[in-house]
């Protein structure tokens, strides 16, 4: 029998979905089902209706799953920030290992029950961890408020307190709400291109309690800025503040001008022993404490002896390479965001490396030009977005013949997929690290070690 939206079923989840949803068949449908574990029973009404699947929501759960725990969160069920607190943390760090390995599983020939893919790496305290908000705002009963969207909705919901951010980061946001409403500058409204306040930014320093605000406006002209800037500055552990002119339509949270408004130009941040210098649209890892474990981890990857040539590809502001410098012979690395560029030189230059280089632009036009110079990599670092690598530079690394590639990734299935490539071109998987690096989410990232196998000989 077809399912048709607003039907309502008995279900049975067998296993949980990429984005943690509950997963039930039903006719030879798949039903995704959001705050349900494997084994629950429950009545859900069909939400919507597609060609190979089906969405449903919860009306009765008719049992628990022992591995159900109570949301710690009061607006859980409505934020959207998070999509696995009802998940103990045992099953939230096998089922991030499980998509890692489903992943692979499904895009690649890796026998996976015997390669090394290990347990994933959590967190010992799985709670205010990140480091960076971004909430934007709006208005209730004449009232600014800033928050998150509601899932598949332009509801926002009101957020005052989040139980994975830094605290700082909260306090300092709720406190620059206030303000904005004391001063009565009106929040920004795309569709008729009028008001100026559209998204606060607040990240707060991990081992330096630095905090840099910019504030993302529609216009240029903010009524009463000096009076803002004055109090913004004012906020305890503010070092920097910014505004941001974007005044596009779309979704996206940055334009592509940023005005320094008062204070350092940029903050300062530490991990471990390895110190930070980060402009505002600079990219830099959520989790501190889940980055500093990971970073030993490609760097113990890397397995670098102080004779080897390194690139440090997809570099940001040289995040990594900063962790690799004191272990390499020579390190060259790419991005393709001017000032992060100029971050990460000043970062070597600062710390003492001048077998370090940086340089604007892709990695597949720069590793085929150093190769035809000679410059031959013995390892590739790729820390790539959410969509992979371009295979373009997939092609470029393979053409480099560079022995050992290190992967660090926050997407599983373009994971998998570039690995298949690599794989098919005479390269095998070593091992693969998963880190819980957004607990609380069904997000997961990796670290995978690529070698080239020898040739054999006859």
């Amino acid at each position: 029998m077809k399912l048709i939206t607003g039907d309502f079923k008995d279900v049975t989840v067998e296993r949980l979905g990429i984005n943690g949803e509950g997963i039930a068949t039903l006719n030879r449908m798949v039903i995704f089902i959001p705050n349900l574990l494997p084994g629950e029973r429950a009545k859900v009404e069909i939400t919507r209706v597609e060609k190979n699947y089906a969405e449903a929501r919860v009306v009765k759960r008719d049992n628990d799953s022992k591995d159900r725990v109570k949301a710690p969160c009061p607006i859980y069920d409505e934020c959207g920030g998070c999509q696995i607190q009802h998940m103990s943390s045992s099953l939230q760090m096998e089922y991030k290992e499980e998509i890692v390995r489903n992943a692979f599983r499904q895009k690649t020939k890796l026998n996976v029950d015997k390669s090394d893919i290990r347990p994933t790496i959590g967190m010992e305290d799985p709670w205010y961890y990140r480091n960076k908000s971004q909430f934007p705002l709006g208005t209730r009963r004449g009232e600014i408020v800033s928050g998150l969207y509601k899932p598949n909705s332009n509801h926002l919901v009101p957020i005052e307190h989040c139980m994975v951010q830094q605290r700082d980061t909260t306090n300092i946001n709720n406190a620059i709400v206030r303000i904005l409403n004391e001063l009565d500058i009106p929040v920004y409204d795309a569709r008729r291109d009028t008001g100026y306040a559209r998204t606060i930014v607040v990240r707060s320093g991990y081992n330096t309690n630095d905090v840099q605000v910019v504030l993302v406006v529609g216009h240029e002209d903010v009524p009463d800025l000096d009076e803002l800037s004055d109090r913004i500055m004012e906020l305890p552990n503010v070092v920097s503040f910014h505004i941001n002119i974007n005044a596009n339509r779309s979704g996206v949270i940055f334009g592509y001008r940023t005005v320094h408004i008062a204070g350092q130009e940029k903050m300062d941040e530490q991990l471990d022993d390895v110190h930070y210098h980060l402009s505002p649209r600079a990219f830099f890892q959520l989790n501190p404490a889940q980055t500093e474990k990971m970073y030993r981890e490609v760097v113990e990857a890397a397995g670098l002896t102080g004779e080897e040539r390194v690139i440090d590809a997809y570099a940001g502001v040289g995040s990594i390479g900063l962790w690799l410098a004191p272990y390499a012979k020579e390190i060259r690395g790419m991005e393709v965001v001017p000032e992060a560029v100029e971050d990460a030189n000043d970062h070597m230059r600062e710390n003492g490396y001048n077998h370090v280089t940086y340089v604007e632009g892709r990695a597949e036009h720069w590793i085929p030009r150093w190769v035809k110079d000679g410059w031959i990599p013995d390892v590739i670092v790729v820390d790539p977005p959410r969509t992979g690598m371009d295979h373009q530079l997939i092609n470029s690394i393979i053409s480099s013949k560079t022995k050992r590639i290190v992967y660090v990734s926050c997407n599983p299935q373009t994971l998998a997929r570039d690995a298949d490539q690599l794989m098919k071109a005479g390269y095998k998987v070593n091992y693969v690290q998963p880190y819980d690096m957004f607990p609380q989410t069904s997000h997961v990232e990796s670290v995978v070690v690529f070698e080239k196998k020898k040739k054999k000989k006859y």
